[in-house]
């Protein structure tokens, strides 16, 4: 930087990673001698889409974890997550929204959930307040509540099962009963 009758030069910025032997996570590739010019505001800032999963319960804003393909998670307790997505294996105790197992995904553990999707594989106790749902390559098994559930043809559910919706009919209308008598 040279003065000059005390102004200042204009200089070229240089990228951060000037001199660095490899570039690494696939940034841009940028060179020591290749100037970096800030951006400006007339570019628009990227669009993003919303999430517009199967169910709509996402809601805008919300908590979502992905446990992605060949990734193992074992031995949590995952709280604070409207959505879960499992495309790996969890093994996990959880209390949550809505959780979607992939084809591929495979849950094992304890689960409370508003709205669950299955697609592949969950072994466990599960409660779904709401909805459950399993597809044609889903298998649940274990100790399992739910308020609905649909099953497509094909999707497996065994095990100590109980429809909630049912119980709680039924334990509404006994002190009614006995109000009237």
């Amino acid at each position: 930087m040279a003065l000059h009758f005390g102004k200042r030069e204009p200089e070229t910025l240089k990228p951060l990673n000037a001199g660095m032997a490899t570039q690494r996570y696939g940034g841009l590739n940028t060179s020591a001698d290749t100037p970096v010019s800030p951006p400006t505001a007339a570019e628009p800032p990227p669009a993003t889409t919303p999430d517009t999963s199967a169910s709509g319960a996402m809601p805008e804003g919300g908590s979502k974890l992905t446990v992605g393909p060949n990734i193992k998670l074992k031995g949590v307790e995952i709280t604070d997550c409207d959505t879960l997505v499992v495309e790996g294996l969890v093994e996990a105790t959880m209390d949550s929204r809505v959780i979607q197992i992939a084809q591929q995904g495979e849950f094992k553990g304890s689960a409370e959930i508003d709205i669950a999707e299955i697609r592949g594989v969950f072994d466990g106790n599960l409660t779904v307040r709401q909805k459950l749902v399993i597809y044609a390559t889903g298998k649940v098994t274990g100790k399992i509540r739910y308020g609905k559930v649909v099953i497509e043809e094909g999707g497996q559910l065994s095990g100590d099962i109980e429809c909630t919706a049912n119980a709680a009919a039924k334990s509404a209308s006994k002190p009614a009963m006995a109000l009237a008598a």
